[in-house]
C-alpha cells in the first residue's frame, strides 16, 4: 500500500509516495528498489510496462517510489528537495523504513538490488557508490556517462510555458513534451528539479559503484551512446544492447526484463 514517509534522516521530510509489492509466495530474497526516469512515475515506468509483475512473479519483493514532483509524491517549493544529494538521503530513509539491512553473507535477504531507468540510473549510480554496504547488484537502463539533464535549456522551457515561444533545442522540446503529456505532472516542479540537478552535475568517474552492474539500452538510444564509457569505469559491468529499441521504448522490452531478472538472481 502506498504512503508518504514521515520519518526523518537529517531532518528531511520528503513526503515521497512509496509502495511495496510482495510476491505471491513468501520469499527470503532481498528486495528490489525501482527508480523511474524524469517526467515519468512508478505507474508509467514500472507498473504499466509489466516490470512489477515480472519481478514479483520471479519471487522478488519490490519497493517503488515516485520522485519529488512526480506521480503521487509531493511537489515541494524549495529547490533543494529535488537535488540528487537530497534524493539519495530520501532513498536511504525509505530503505530503512522498509527494514532493509546492510549486506550480510549469512543473511540471504540482506541489502537491496536496484533497477533504475534514465534519470533513475544516474541516481542509482551515485547511490550505489555512496552506499556500498546496502547495494548488492544494480541494473541501469538507458544510462550514459553524461548528465541526462545537463543540456536542458531551462530558460527556453520557462519562456515557452510563459508565452508559447517555440523551444529550438530538440532535447529540451522533447523532455518538455514528455513532462506535459501526463495531466497529473506538476511541470513547474519538474523544471525546479532540472534546476536542482544542474546545480549538482553528474560526473560518473568521481564516485564509481563497485558492485556488479548490468547496463542496458536500446541500440537506437542516442542518450545512451556513452554507455560503454560508463561501463569502462567499473570492473564489474556487463552491457546489453536491445535491437531496434530507443530511449522511449526500451523499458517495455521483454528481453530487458529477462536480462535484468537473470542478472539479479545470479
Amino acid at each position: 500500500m502506498g504512503r508518504h514517509r514521515d520519518h526523518l534522516v537529517e531532518g528531511i521530510d520528503p513526503h515521497l509516495f512509496v509502495e511495496e509489492h510482495s510476491p505471491a509466495q513468501e520469499s527470503d530474497t532481498r528486495p528490489v528498489l525501482l527508480l523511474h526516469g524524469f517526467a515519468s512515475s512508478t505507474k508509467l515506468n514500472w507498473q504499466d510496462t509489466g516490470w512489477i509483475r515480472a519481478l514479483t512473479d520471479a519471487g522478488r519483493r519490490v519497493i517503488t517510489v515516485d520522485l519529488p514532483g512526480h506521480g503521487n509524491s509531493a511537489s515541494p517549493e524549495e529547490r533543494d528537495a529535488y537535488a540528487p544529494s537530497r534524493i539519495r538521503a530520501d532513498l536511504l530513509q525509505l530503505l530503512q523504513d522498509s527494514h532493509v539491512i546492510p549486506l550480510d553473507d549469512a543473511t540471504p535477504g540482506s541489502g537491496v538490488d536496484i533497477i533504475g531507468y534514465s534519470l533513475g540510473s544516474r541516481l542509482a549510480w551515485e547511490f550505489g557508490a555512496t552506499q556500498p554496504e546496502l547495494v548488492h547488484r544494480m541494473v541501469l537502463g538507458g544510462p550514459g556517462s553524461a548528465d541526462p539533464l545537463a543540456d536542458f535549456d531551462l530558460t527556453a522551457a520557462q519562456q515557452h510555458l510563459t508565452d508559447g515561444t517555440p523551444v529550438e533545442d530538440a532535447l529540451t522540446a522533447d523532455l518538455l513534451r514528455m513532462a506535459r503529456m501526463v495531466p497529473s505532472h506538476d511541470v513547474f516542479a519538474l523544471l525546479t528539479m532540472v534546476e536542482a540537478i544542474k546545480g549538482e552535475p553528474f560526473t560518473a568517474a568521481e564516485a564509481v559503484p563497485r558492485m556488479p552492474l548490468l547496463l542496458v539500452a536500446g541500440e537506437n538510444d542516442d542518450r545512451a551512446a556513452t554507455m560503454p564509457d560508463l561501463a569502462a569505469l567499473s570492473n564489474q559491468a556487463e552491457t546489453v544492447w536491445l535491437p531496434g529499441r530507443t530511449h522511449t521504448n526500451a523499458i517495455t522490452s521483454r528481453a530487458f526484463k529477462k536480462a535484468a531478472i537473470d542478472f539479479l538472481n545470479a
